[in-house]
């Protein structure tokens, strides 16, 4: 699934059938290659949805056990968060120093939350390459010429 596609998700929880919250943003840890958690919007208890409190993460939807699993963010998902953690629109460089592009969106694994690809001006880099995301840019390890 795409972060564009994902993003204004309603969060649903599963014990009350209400609507929660709305995803606004991702948090990702370039070190797992991960989403860790879900900016949130329009909840008055939190503004962050810990990936390990979602409980489906659907097409139309994200459904959580419980309305109490959005709160504020500890201080290891808070350190991720930000403009200056932010993925989509940064500059992609490679290890090499080399401009690949923009980030124009993220594909992950609904499921786990793992990264699947950067998409580099549309085009898919395979999220085993990422190596951090910074205030300037995200930087992905180059590929090895081809001999």
């Amino acid at each position: 699934m795409l972060f564009s596609q994902a993003r204004k998700h309603k969060i649903v929880s599963t014990t009350s059938a209400e609507t929660v919250g709305r995803v606004s943003g991702f948090v990702v840890d370039p070190a797992t290659r991960a989403v860790v958690a879900l900016e949130v919007k329009k909840n008055k208890e939190g503004d962050t949805l810990a990936w390990r409190d979602v409980a489906g993460f659907g097409p139309d939807a994200v459904t959580v056990g419980s309305p109490g699993s959005i709160r504020h963010a500890d201080d290891e998902v808070a350190a991720l968060q930000g403009k200056k953690h932010a993925v989509l629109g940064k500059q992609v460089l490679s290890s090499d120093g080399d401009r690949l592009g923009e980030v124009t969106d993220v594909d992950f694994d609904p499921e786990t939350g793992r990264l699947v690809s950067v998409l580099v001006d549309k085009n898919p880099v395979d999220a085993a390459r990422l190596l951090g995301v910074g205030s300037f840019a995200v930087v992905v390890r180059a590929q090895a010429a081809v001999a």
